[in-house]
């Protein structure tokens, strides 16, 4: 399939059912995910990430020889595409289900990584004075609510003790019918969501993932900044980085971008994003985060009782001391700084996440690129 041939299915689905945009992508059917996650700004209300200034440029490196079939790997993963980058140079780049170098793809939970940096950079810029602050400090809305008792630290986290269910095939899950929220009036929608769970631990005491606090994240970003997400990533590192093109984030119905999901762009740019994070956060030689911020954040912080893995801010982390960003459908950036190796990887998994099959296998095929490196391949 063509680029341009996705763009015209998404047109004509969304023609032949108008209710499309208003449907949880999580219940789309598969051609309509090929379709639509590249063309997510189409569909959703979204802000640019304005790119601009000269491209940070990977330098063509030596082709890496794999001890696998790359082509059926990428089927099995149903993978959009690939990119493996070592030294700031590309190794094997390769694309499918008719997406190339030049499409933007759907980020989902890869976005939560994303929005951390943006926090450490507040942090940086002493806009947000310290993680353990409380979070009603940035968002007044949450006053009066059991976030009354959280801080910055436990919303990065993932920490804060309020109950959440993140079910992607339970149309009735706190991760569907926050999406789904009707505006407010003078409230933003997330914040009038999250602000009704119900406390089950103390805060700071116990891990449960939930991208509705990362959109809280958001909120808290935007509050602190005075800017909309998709200005200050522009500002603090699309512009400066060198981003090669404009990405995309998808908008609450308050109209703040959601700090937990949805950040389109082309798959060169996440692997200069993890590049980026590689490199220190540097631009012009010094760091836009705070000296022990990507100390602290892509090395395990909470243990979410998956052994070897652990979560920091916002990144999965690794025990063997590399940690990535992921996103369901088969989104991930993977970084090894210790090989300076960053695999990013775009697709359309049959379903949202697949810890069965799918993700251990990607697991395994990082395992033949790290192997294959050290080998001198």
């Amino acid at each position: 399939m063509k680029p341009g041939a996705a763009f015209l299915i998404a047109a004509i689905l969304i023609a032949q059912d108008p209710s499309w945009q208003e449907k949880s992508l999580l219940f789309w059917p598969l051609e309509r995910r090929d379709a639509g996650f590249r063309h997510m700004e189409k569909i959703f209300e979204s802000s640019t990430v304005q790119a601009g200034g000269p491209a940070h440029v990977f330098a063509e490196g030596k082709t890496i020889h794999l001890g696998v079939d790359i082509d059926a790997y990428m089927r099995s993963q149903r993978a959009a595409g690939l990119i493996i980058v070592q030294n700031d140079k590309i190794r094997l780049e390769k694309y499918a289900l008719g997406y190339d170098a030049h499409g933007r793809w759907a980020s989902f939970s890869v976005a939560k990584s994303v929005t951390s940096t943006l926090v450490g950079a507040a942090v940086k810029d002493g806009l947000i004075h310290s993680l353990d602050d409380k979070v009603t400090i940035y968002i007044e809305g949450l006053k009066g609510s059991p976030y009354d008792d959280v801080t910055v630290r436990q919303l990065v986290t993932m920490t804060s003790g309020m109950k959440w269910n993140e079910d992607y095939t339970n149309p009735n899950s706190d991760v569907v019918r926050s999406r789904s929220q009707r505006p407010v009036a003078g409230v933003d929608v997330t914040v009038f969501y999250m602000r009704q769970l119900l406390r089950e631990a103390p805060a700071g005491s116990k891990w449960v993932y939930k991208t509705g606090e990362t959109n809280l994240v958001g909120v808290l970003v935007s509050r602190a900044t005075g800017r909309s997400l998709s200005e200050y990533l522009s500002e603090k590192i699309w512009k400066p980085y060198g981003m090669e093109q404009s990405a995309y984030w998808d908008r609450s119905a308050s109209g703040l971008e959601m700090g937990g999901c949805c950040l389109s762009a082309t798959l060169r740019d996440y692997a200069r994003f993890g590049q980026f994070i590689l490199d220190g956060a540097r631009i012009g030689g010094k760091s836009i985060l705070p000296a022990d911020w990507l100390g602290r954040a892509t090395t395990k912080q909470v243990d979410t009782g998956i052994p070897g893995r652990g979560y920091g801010y916002q990144w999965w982390t690794n025990d063997d001391g590399t940690f990535q960003a992921s996103g369901i459908f088969g989104q991930s950036i993977f970084i090894d700084s210790k090989r300076r190796l960053v695999i990013a990887t775009n697709g359309n998994w049959p379903t949202a996440t697949d810890t069965a099959s799918l993700s251990p296998a990607r697991a395994a095929f990082f395992k033949v690129v790290q192997a294959d490196i050290d080998a001198g391949k």
